[in-house]
């Protein structure tokens, strides 16, 4: 006699198979295969079809979720994001005054640069937004690094900007993340940029990362960290309870944060 879970049809078994995606961050072939009553061919069928959609991004044995789409710098820090604002205002406030503070390009940085601006610290960056969020009066001081700018990232990468950041020691870096996986770590989509991003990790004595929503249990091109890393993570109130313990370690602080509907 059939299962509901087998005689259930394509669309609903995926939907089903999505909304455990989206709660864990991961789902594999052979357990869903098992759950649903069906063969592991028809699951990859059905993997395959979300991939082709965009709603997931396929690996040996099962599924992630998809690695979040970017626009340039300049038109993610023009949209209106509450949920980023108060990640970044939560992550600001752990800042302490008389600190040196690693930030790079991103549209959260640059609303923490400019929550920062009242703080006795100084903020060494490779983004001419994040220094352009710092100028004027300000209690913060200031220090750009230099080199070819990405128009993409909105910051400074290659050779030149990875000299100039080596001659630096910050007490904590915010290096800007593309996707945040519990079990292999911090992920971008630029292979220069994440090299700049695990040297900023290399001269600072605390990272820490601020991820939106879509960013976690997601994965991307090149990995800039190991969560063993990371001593801070902020995250959204609204990421399951499922995946946020599969962020738990004893070397890693999760912090959440209430922002609202996903």
């Amino acid at each position: 006699m059939s299962s509901p879970e087998s005689d259930a049809l394509p669309q609903e078994r995926q939907q089903r198979i999505l909304n455990q995606l989206q709660a864990t961050g991961r789902v594999v072939a052979n357990d869903l295969a098992i759950a649903f009553g069906v063969s592991e061919d028809s699951i990859r069928r059905d993997l395959r079809d979300l991939a082709s959609r965009g709603l997931c991004r396929r690996v040996y044995g099962g599924a992630l979720l998809p690695t979040p789409q970017f626009d340039a710098l300049p038109a993610r820090i023009q949209r209106t994001d509450d949920g980023r604002s108060a990640l970044a205002a939560y992550a600001a406030s752990l800042i302490q005054p008389g600190q040196v503070i690693l930030l790079d390009a991103g549209s959260t940085n640059v609303v923490i640069a400019q929550l920062l601006r009242d703080k006795k610290v100084t903020v060494v960056t490779n983004a001419p937004a994040v220094a352009d969020a710092l100028a004027g009066e300000s209690a913060t001081d200031v220090l750009m690094i230099g080199g070819k700018i990405d128009p993409q990232s909105g910051g400074a990468i290659g050779a030149i900007a990875l000299q100039q950041l080596m001659q630096v020691q910050a007490d904590v870096c915010i290096p800007g993340a593309c996707a945040v996986d519990p079990e292999t770590g911090v992920w971008g989509i630029n292979v220069e940029e994440c090299a700049f991003k695990q040297a900023m990790i290399r001269v600072s004595g605390m990272t820490l990362i601020v991820a939106t929503h879509e960013k976690i249990g997601a994965r991307a091109s090149f990995r800039i960290a190991g969560i063993d890393q990371v001593d801070h993570l902020v995250i959204a109130d609204s990421i399951s309870a499922e995946l946020r313990e599969r962020f738990a370690t004893d070397s890693l602080r999760v912090h959440t944060v209430a922002v609202g509907a996903a």
